[in-house]
């Protein structure tokens, strides 16, 4: 990071970011510290999938390139607050310490990157003030707007808690003294609600960095308009495991749910075979093979995600073969978390522990 200019800082952030609030604050930010705090926050809430391993590990080490020093927030009581596991704590905590130990051994920069834990954050009075101040900074109207980041809709039946989760994510931004909010395009509504009201608590208002959100593997919604709302009804979910890639599925698992992903022949719009090329394959090696027969053309490889979709655009490449092809560099990317969890006890126990627990939405 030491050599990099202020300008490839800022192009290794705005790969990471599909939508960027505060650019030009980021730039100033960029020039005035080598060393900036950068965090994400997750609910542990049964097993983790690519997205929420691999694509953040890949997202987390640019961002540490740029400068970064990241938090990964275990936000074990706002998983309570949204009834996660069914309200067990100890079962919510427990899923945290799994989530650790995958990111650990998904490949994330853990030099430059500390995990903090929310119930560590509610042991301070201090905490609690900040979540007074947010709440009597916005009105119960505003409040409900961001309830897409639990997963919810302001029109659900909500929970008290809930009602309280959306300014206790808030507080967290300015407790941890964040310069930059980096989490998924779901979660940028409260991220924008701290900027509205950053500056009348006294803070600096953080820069947004929203990164994109990997698709399920079935087919998109027909229905949905709006980009972000669209983003999030496609997006990888828990909740449809057919359609996820779990870091603990095996590999002939992987095969059977890339065999049968939505990949229609000459589409690369909102393909999800394709975004993992371009999102988690791409980001990690420079090239993807695809084995073949002779008769349908023999092995290819591709230097760029750029050359590989237009072979696909052009129907010069089958989708069965890219499926196959894909499938391979998932296993492949998946293995060294695959062998952590046969090989290290600890984290054997807690996968175990996380998969007998019956998962709330």
């Amino acid at each position: 990071m030491a050599s990099l200019s202020v300008e490839e800082r800022l192009a290794l952030i705005q790969q990471v970011g599909e939508e960027l609030i505060g650019e030009e604050e980021l730039t100033e930010l960029l020039k005035e510290k080598r060393s900036f705090v950068a965090y994400d926050g997750f609910e542990p809430s049964g097993r983790i999938h690519i997205a929420q391993a691999v694509l953040r590990a890949i997202n987390v080490n640019r961002m540490t390139k740029a400068g970064a020093q990241f938090t990964m927030f275990v936000a074990d009581w706002h998983a309570w607050a949204n009834n996660k596991l069914g309200g067990d704590l100890e079962k919510i905590q427990t899923t945290g310490k799994y989530f650790i130990e995958v990111w650990k051994a998904s490949g994330m920069d853990l030099k430059n990157v500390k995990f903090v834990w929310a119930s560590d954050l509610v042991k301070d009075d201090a905490y609690w003030k900040l979540v007074m101040k947010v709440a009597t900074a916005t009105t119960l109207k505003r409040v409900l707007r961001t309830t897409q980041i639990m997963g919810r809709s302001e029109n659900d039946s909500l929970q008290a808690s809930q009602i309280l989760y959306p300014c206790m994510q808030a507080a967290d931004i300015f407790y941890l003294k964040a310069d930059v909010c980096q989490l998924g395009m779901d979660q940028r509504k409260v991220n924008v609600l701290a900027r509205e009201i950053a500056e009348k608590l006294g803070f600096a208002k953080p820069v947004i960095v929203s990164h994109h959100m990997l698709m399920g593997l079935s087919e998109p919604p027909k229905e949905v308009a709006d980009a972000v709302e669209r983003a999030i009804a496609m997006k990888m979910s828990k909740s449809k495991p057919d359609t996820a890639i779990f870091v603990d599925d095996s590999a002939e698992e992987v095969v059977r749910k890339l065999k049968k992903a939505y990949c229609p022949e000459g589409e690369a719009n909102e393909n999800p075979v394709l975004e993992y090329c371009k999102y988690i394959i791409f980001a990690l090696n420079d090239t993807l093979t695809v084995d073949r027969p002779e008769k349908f053309g023999g092995n290819v490889t591709y230097a760029s995600y750029a050359d590989l979709e237009a072979a696909f655009v052009e129907k010069k490449l089958h989708p069965m073969d890219l499926k196959a092809a894909t499938a391979r560099a998932v296993n492949e990317i998946l293995e060294p978390i695959r062998e952590h969890f046969a090989n290290d006890e600890e984290a054997k126990r807690l996968k175990e522990l996380v998969e007998s627990y019956q998962v709330t939405r």
